[in-house]
């Protein structure tokens, strides 16, 4: 009888100690989940803030100037009140094509090599130099590509240098951290049951990585590219450093060239009225271009993992 009672009274000892951890771990677990919630929290408000203040600044200047003006507008006066952003959306694009035409294939092949065809002493070296790569910052660039460049150009095609081209060469080489690293691990993630199947087959090395491995992960390539290119629009110290900043047209590839970030950055420290209000919606307008960009990139990787 006494052991009966004894093994009862541990039982239930047991089973108090363990509502006590159960209940000790809820606690736990609610207060994380609250946090994690509030830091959710503070990075949606933050987006939502920053949009509607860059909205209620720009879309009166928008509506003031008119939007077909403002977008093709091929004049930026801040002096006589004429604000077109057309030659710096075009500058942008010619900028953005030019990088990502360079920086798209040595990036994606670099990490081709890195993930299926460097040997073991090979592959930490380059990895090591692409993490240097990601942590310079873009001034550097800007200056490397002022000090080192810019002369090259003037010297070879003329033109004082500061350029479209320059400006070019200078993102191509910034995005090539971006589009390594994200292309590297999606090669990576493609199971190696597929890769030995393919060799299995008769298949080369080099046959199966561009008919088997690539495909397979194609979705983690174009977000990389995709990123890339969010890289390269977005870019504005390095891009005035090096690309001549004047508002117009390129109509070369030795022309100088303005972008809407560096149109922004440039002018924003004096600029007043409307003239200030018309950099607000310079932003406006590059900030929907980049949603419409981030929509591009959901949109293919849904897609692709349909497949």
């Amino acid at each position: 009888m006494m052991k009966t009672n004894t093994i009862k009274e541990n039982i239930n000892l047991e089973i108090k100690s363990d509502l006590g951890v159960n209940k000790k771990a809820r606690i736990l677990e609610f207060i994380f989940e609250k946090i994690f919630l509030i830091c959710a929290s503070v990075s949606i408000i933050s987006i939502f803030v920053i949009s509607f203040f860059i909205f209620l600044e720009g879309i009166p200047a928008i509506l003031e100037i008119g939007l077909f003006d403002f977008v093709f507008g091929q004049k930026w006066q801040p002096s006589g009140d004429v604000f077109g952003i057309f030659p710096m959306i075009a500058g942008s694009l010619y900028v953005t094509f030019g990088a990502i035409l360079i920086g798209v294939p040595i990036g994606i092949f670099t990490a081709i090599y890195i993930a299926k065809l460097a040997n073991k002493h090979i592959a930490p070296i380059l990895n090591m130099s692409i993490e240097l790569l990601a942590g310079i910052p873009s001034v550097v660039y800007g200056f490397f590509g002022l000090m080192v460049i810019v002369p090259l150009i003037d010297k070879y095609l003329g033109g004082g240098g500061n350029s479209l081209l320059c400006a070019i060469i200078v993102l191509s080489i910034m995005i090539l951290p971006t589009i390594i690293k994200i292309s590297q691990d999606a090669i990576k993630a493609v199971p190696k049951s597929y890769e030995e199947g393919s060799l299995a087959l008769g298949a080369s090395k080099i046959q199966t990585i561009f008919k088997v491995i690539i495909p397979a992960s194609k979705s983690g390539i174009l977000t990389s590219i995709v990123l890339g290119i969010a890289r390269a629009i977005g870019e504005t110290m390095a891009v005035i450093l090096v690309a001549g900043n004047t508002p117009l047209i390129p109509n070369s590839i030795t022309s100088r060239v303005r972008t809407l970030t560096a149109n922004i950055a440039i002018e924003m420290g004096y600029a007043y009225g409307l003239h200030q209000k018309a950099l607000f919606a310079t932003g406006v307008i590059l900030f929907i271009f980049m949603m419409l960009l981030n929509l591009l990139l959901n949109f293919l990787t849904r897609k692709e993992g349909e497949y």
